[in-house]
């Protein structure tokens, strides 16, 4: 897993919680991608928390290369997709 210092220092300590591994799966495994205007990638993707049982999303924003972790965080807002 390649990060970012922003995510290493930053993130990991404004959202503890936040298991990086979480973080691949849903790279490997995103129910959406979108590409930014400035190159970067957003990944969503669904993951369940200990203790819980509904499921939440998890944004992941990587750099351009579309595997270096900026940020993640559990995005509220986000609504899957209707076919």
């Amino acid at each position: 897993m390649k990060t970012t210092w922003y995510f290493d220092v930053i993130v990991r300590q404004k959202r503890p919680e936040i298991d990086p591994d979480w973080c691949v799966d849903v790279l490997n495994s995103p129910v959406k991608v979108k590409r930014q205007p400035n190159g970067r990638y957003r990944f969503w993707g669904e993951t369940t928390l200990p203790g819980e049982t509904v499921p939440r999303f998890l944004r992941v924003i990587t750099l351009e290369d579309g595997e270096t972790i900026l940020n993640a965080f559990f995005d509220r807002r986000f609504q899957r997709e209707k076919p």
